[in-house]
């Protein structure tokens, strides 16, 4: 199993915020990641902006007032994923320490976080109130241990005729010390799209084979660094800034330092590296200065699709692939496109797994779970429902599902439809957005069934939610309307109602 840092008891005397801040110095200390909970719960009374449903704006203003590391944290994802090697709130004091100069670490806020973080550095250092959590130790950022595990499959799962591609993935763990649980994630350490760093290296008038040193102090191919160790898709600030001062053209070098910070139209929206390199064709950095400028390529992190009660060795994911085209070129996303074109069968891939430590099934089996995962967001609910069947749980389960269409996009179809029809699954939801001239999501199938589902959280269910912010935001929306109505109270009573399910770990969500 992937080791841990020793972690904080509940019981030791420090705040949510200590806690979190000293967990994140005995990862640094011990060189491993501190557990983190990818399935944070809604907003804790101290730290109301540390809710990822809530828009990047909104975070800002909670934290109005506050010291500079907890408005650092503000800009962050919300999501404690552990993608920047750090939790949200330890990841900002290492930058407002000066311990951490990347500011784009944040691969769920992106862009919008880094640049929300780079004027909160710039105008808020003099201003900025002390706070026990300001200083962060000298360290790096902790480095996940990666053990290579074996791909055994990619299986399609819409049928043919679909919008989507969506994947079955399959690892063997067999011989790669890695154990996991229900409601834990797997990261994995993709590879960029091999054509798109040929063009790249063409565009830079370079070769190959060009050696230079990345980040980690080893030296490499310019191939090999902009393929396995180079965000060449999100580009960093740092990296267009370079591009900015290389520009002898005197307005793409004006355009390129305007895009670095931040001001829209500058260049092309969404740009990757090639894009730039494509549209200011005057820029032309040294590629040992480019490379050292570009973000580190991060893992992504899946939600574990299966229980090892029933998989054995194996681990499941699923996965979204995403295709699209941009300015003339088709584009696959990084990680995904990885898993289901760029690795070969048996193919070897670079993962770890991360626990969660919130994102749990209740410890009493007799108690209900109303699971709620649209698209992709089903993986946990899977697992959940493979694990409850091993143990011989015998709560009641409720899933509510939804996805396009339901004859080409209903995922695990035979599973969930089997399970239902024998009864372990007690009720079975479906919500497909594109079946019906009106779009149908799965909030609309909870508020038709509101009377029921307060009547199963009153009964003591709990309540797990997975899939994107947006549609948590408007799960929450839903759960709140539903709790006011059926529970015969207003707006602030159910708010606080679902705020104590969170509290007592009965409300938790995964969101990406």
């Amino acid at each position: 199993m992937t080791s841990f840092a020793p972690l904080l008891p509940e019981t030791a005397p420090f705040n949510p915020a200590e806690r979190a801040w000293l967990n994140g110095w005995l990862a640094g200390y011990y060189g491993a990641p501190a557990p983190v909970a990818v399935g944070e719960a809604p907003a804790a009374a101290d730290q109301p902006w540390h809710d990822m449903t809530l828009p990047l704006d909104a975070r800002l203003r909670l934290a109005e007032g506050r010291s500079l590391p907890q408005r650092l944290m503000a800009a962050m994802a919300q999501q404690d994923c552990g993608q920047c090697s750090y939790l949200c709130d330890t990841y900002a004091a290492a930058i407002a320490s000066g311990a951490e100069k990347n500011l784009a670490r944040c691969v769920p806020g992106g862009r919008e976080t880094a640049r929300a973080v780079k004027e909160l550095m710039e105008g808020g250092l003099a201003s900025a109130p002390a706070t026990p959590a300001a200083a962060a130790p000298a360290t790096a950022a902790p480095v996940t241990a990666m053990v290579p595990a074996r791909l055994e499959a990619a299986l399609p799962l819409n049928r043919p005729g679909s919008q989507k591609d969506t994947r079955h993935v399959v690892f063997e763990l067999d011989g790669t010390g890695l154990e996991y649980e229900v409601g834990d994630v797997l990261g994995i350490q993709p590879e960029n799209c091999p054509a798109t760093v040929a063009m790249i290296v063409e565009a830079l008038r370079a070769r190959p084979d060009d050696a230079v040193d990345c980040a980690d102090g080893k030296e490499r191919s310019l191939a090999e660094a902009l393929g396995k160790y180079c965000d060449i898709m999100r580009v960093s600030d740092a990296a267009i800034e370079v591009l900015a001062s290389r520009a002898p053209d005197g307005n793409e070098s004006e355009r390129l330092q305007a895009l670095a910070e931040g001001y829209p139209g500058a260049g092309p929206e969404e740009a990757d590296l090639l894009d730039l390199l494509l549209t200011f064709g005057s820029a032309r950095p040294p590629v040992q200065e480019l490379v050292s400028a570009l973000s580190p390529l991060q893992p992504r992190l899946y939600s574990i699709a299966s229980s090892a009660k029933v998989a054995g060795s194996a681990l499941h994911l699923t996965v979204a692939t995403v295709r699209y085209e941009k300015r003339g070129r088709r584009r696959t996303g990084v990680a995904s496109g990885y898993l289901a074109d760029r690795t070969r069968h048996r193919g070897v891939v670079p993962v770890f797994v991360r626990k969660t430590q919130d994102f749990r099934l209740p410890a009493d089996g007799d108690a209900p779970i109303v699971m709620i995962g649209p698209g992709t967001g089903i993986a946990p609910f899977r697992a959940f429902l493979q694990e409850r069947r091993a143990c011989g749980a015998r709560g009641r389960n409720w899933l509510f599902f939804g996805d396009q269409q339901r004859a080409y996009d209903f995922l695990y179809e035979e599973e969930f439809t089997g399970l239902r029809r024998d009864g372990f699954l007690s009720e079975l939801e479906l919500a497909f957005s594109r079946d019906q001239p009106e779009r149908v999501y799965v909030q609309q199938r909870m508020r038709e069934r509101a009377r029921e589902l307060w009547a199963w959280l009153e009964d003591g269910a709990y309540l797990f939610v997975c899939g994107g912010v947006t549609m948590a935001r408007d799960v929450d929306a839903a759960l709140a309307a539903i709790i006011a109505r059926q529970g015969g109270m207003g707006t602030g009573a159910a708010k606080a109602y679902l705020a104590k399910l969170a509290r007592d770990k009965r409300y938790l969500r995964d969101v990406y």
